[in-house]
């Protein structure tokens, strides 16, 4: 009895050994950038995904564009290793966006303009390219929004300021599908974020970017790729954009650009049907815009510390 005894605390022991290993080896990046957008890719770091920390650094320079501007930097890590990065390069007349990836997040490929919208001559812009994993079709999906005059009624937005996000998929990042059409809620959207909620379960956060609302709300799909159905009414107050979703234990942070109150803000969900604000449990340093959460190993973020230091 005694030896089944030991036996059980034996193991609960190294139960708790191994759980606290592998919690300690998580943390998170956050792409940044400051504005007017001109210096180029910037990244938080955190090891709880509440409290972040900037790592002061420009990782990559904007090259390429009219503008060259990097702004709403959106990353993913494939299942390869392999960082890829998008981002808006031009306020208006791209008809593309921005593309690099990099092994380290310290070194980086040759950039690349993707031309999504090369068919399209009266595109407006192309703006925040988010990128999605797919490991059910093994692919990566990137969506963003552009306005394409007369293409939808009109609404009460301006021709040149009525979005609808679009989509292409991708394997390799060098050959792409043609781009469709991804949401059409009958009015302007922008700044959508994919989540896989669990199998055949998926949320879109949006930007109903219509006057007077322009906030939050969330779609939901069995597919990746939509179609999303059944949008919610606002989460998040007036003049709130840029999402951005990471998971943390059973629940969800939401984080997002409060601009009308000029703060950075966050909402706790654990089924994106309630939500609950939490920014006073989190810091974000001062400048931080609109980018993407990404789950690294404690390994990352100290090559990333160590080159920081190299640098100074």
């Amino acid at each position: 009895m005694k030896d089944f005894k030991y036996s059980i605390r034996l193991f609960l022991l190294l139960t708790l050994v191994v759980t606290f290993s592998a919690c300690s080896k998580k943390a998170y990046v956050f792409t940044s950038f400051h504005e007017p957008a001109n210096e180029g890719l910037r990244m938080l770091y955190s090891y709880d995904g509440y409290k972040w920390n900037d790592l002061n650094k420009i990782f990559l320079k904007p090259e390429i564009g009219k503008e060259k501007i990097m702004r709403d930097p959106s990353m993913v890590q494939g299942p390869d290793g392999v960082f890829h990065l998008v981002w808006t390069c031009g306020w208006k007349g791209d008809r593309g966006f921005g593309y690099a990836s990099s092994k380290d997040l310290i070194n980086w490929s040759e950039q690349q303009f993707i031309p999504v919208l090369k068919n399209e001559p009266t595109t407006v812009n192309v703006w925040a390219p988010e990128l999605f994993y797919d490991d059910v079709k093994k692919e990566y999906i990137i969506i963003w929004a552009s306005t394409i005059p007369h293409r939808f009624a009109k609404g009460i937005e301006a021709e040149d300021n009525n979005h609808r996000m679009y989509s292409v998929t991708t394997k390799d990042f060098k050959t792409f599908s043609e781009a469709k059409l991804f949401l059409e809620p009958g009015y302007s959207v922008i700044d959508a974020v994919i989540v896989k909620k669990a199998k055949d379960d998926y949320v879109l956060v949006l930007k109903d970017n219509t006057r007077p609302a322009r906030n939050l709300k969330v779609a939901f799909s069995k597919q990746a790729l939509g179609p999303y159905n059944g949008i919610s009414e606002p989460f998040s107050g007036l003049l709130t954009e840029g999402p951005s979703v990471v998971k943390i234990g059973k629940d969800w942070l939401i984080y997002y650009d409060a601009y009308g109150e000029k703060r950075y803000a966050a909402i706790r969900t654990n089924d994106f049907k309630s939500f609950k604000d939490v920014s006073s449990e989190t810091v974000i340093p001062e400048g931080h815009k609109h980018g993407t959460i990404v789950p690294v190993d404690r390994k990352v973020i100290k090559g990333l510390r160590q080159d920081g230091n190299k640098q100074n």
